[in-house]
């Protein structure tokens, strides 16, 4: 920069100007600038080209669950709940047990089994006597098929009840136990976990009364995989495609995390404006909490074509409209005012204003336009 500021300084002394030239001086931003070869050697120059690349969109995001790998635990049954076994934060695996309830719905339960067992063995048994009594012709067929029709509809109920108990959270080894006719001491009712993940809201107290199938009691969510809810605008909509490539950047450390561009969301927010993307994507050691703000970039697997340029390139005029200085064919440059679009890392795309073939200064823009302006 001092080389150029003293070149400049030299050629300024060289070049006082006449009456004349003061007189034009309002038409002298319009005209071209010729360097002499010791001046050229100050600049550079970049060849304009179409070129291919991938087009990156920035946004913001919000973290969310894995809505295929979470969910809110309902009550199995009603009654009180008399412990807690879980906490919030707390992980479990699928079947662990996060509550005990005193339910009168548990005890019916094993009641309807134990009187399901019983009934289905004596259905069986009649209908087995019922059959050898047939083919002796000491009873008619039509009552042997009736007692085996009594008996599978007796082993349906029976089955039914039996899973009844299952959906309830009843161990195996007492189901065992009611079908070997041995005692069953007082159970309470167990809610367990429909899923392995980490508790991370618990809605329940000792005490509280739950009413089967409507109160909620825990969320669980398996927070290794989560969702990024990322929001797109409609300008954005021509490059970014489901099955795209994202990175997801942390505010604390920025730490970038991949994913992939799962769904866009079909209706444009009416309070927004925007579009709703999901990026689905690991999170390794749950760096990644719900309702966290985060940056987005979706890399587009579309390849785009356009003319690019540095940024250095692009200068900015009294009006703070952008221009680069364009090599004419006998030599001088042409300040070219142009029309930037995306910006792919140190290059910008352009719009409008410059053409393939064309050669524009990229290093010693700002010496070029001091000299114009003298």
């Amino acid at each position: 920069m001092l080389a150029l500021a003293a070149l400049a300084a030299g050629v300024v002394a060289g070049c006082s100007k006449t009456p004349d030239d003061s007189a034009q001086a309002g038409s002298t931003a319009a005209r071209n600038i010729a360097l002499t070869s010791a001046q050229r050697q100050h600049i550079r120059l970049h060849t304009v080209a179409l070129t291919s690349f991938r087009k990156t969109t920035q946004t913001t995001g919000r973290v969310d669950f894995d809505n295929n790998r979470a969910t809110s635990v309902l009550a199995p049954f009603s009654g009180p709940v008399t412990r807690l076994l879980v906490s919030a934060g707390d992980t479990v695996s699928k079947g662990e047990p996060l509550a005990l309830v005193n339910s009168s719905d548990f005890a019916a339960a094993i009641s309807a089994y134990r009187k399901a067992l019983v009934t289905a063995q004596n259905a069986r048994r009649i209908a087995d006597t019922d059959q050898d009594l047939a083919r002796h012709d000491g009873v008619a067929q039509r009552e042997a098929a009736q007692a085996a029709t009594d008996a599978a509809s007796a082993d349906d109920d029976r089955d039914a009840a039996r899973q009844a108990l299952l959906s309830l959270g009843v161990d195996a080894r007492t189901i065992g136990d009611i079908q070997a006719g041995r005692a069953v001491s007082h159970l309470q009712g167990v809610i367990r976990a429909p899923i392995a993940g980490t508790v991370v809201e618990r809605l329940i107290t000792p005490g509280q009364l739950l009413q089967a199938g409507s109160t909620a009691c825990f969320t669980l969510a398996d927070l290794s995989h989560v969702w990024v809810m990322a929001q797109l605008s409609e300008s954005d909509l021509g490059t970014v495609h489901v099955g795209d490539s994202a990175e997801v950047v942390t505010g604390a450390g920025q730490r970038n995390l991949s994913g992939t561009l799962s769904n866009i969301a079909a209706l444009v927010s009416p309070d927004t404006g925007l579009i709703a993307a999901r990026v689905a994507m690991d999170n390794p050691g749950d760096v990644l909490k719900k309702q966290m703000y985060v940056n987005v970039l979706i890399h587009s697997r579309q390849q785009s074509q356009g003319l690019l340029v540095p940024v250095s390139a692009i200068l900015r005029d009294d009006e703070n409209l952008p221009f680069v200085y364009v090599a004419q064919p006998d030599g001088s440059f042409a300040r070219q005012r142009i029309t930037a679009g995306y910006r792919d890392g140190n290059n910008v795309e352009i719009d409008s204003g410059l053409k393939a073939g064309e050669q524009v200064v990229v290093d010693g823009g700002i010496f070029v336009q001091f000299m114009q302006n003298q």
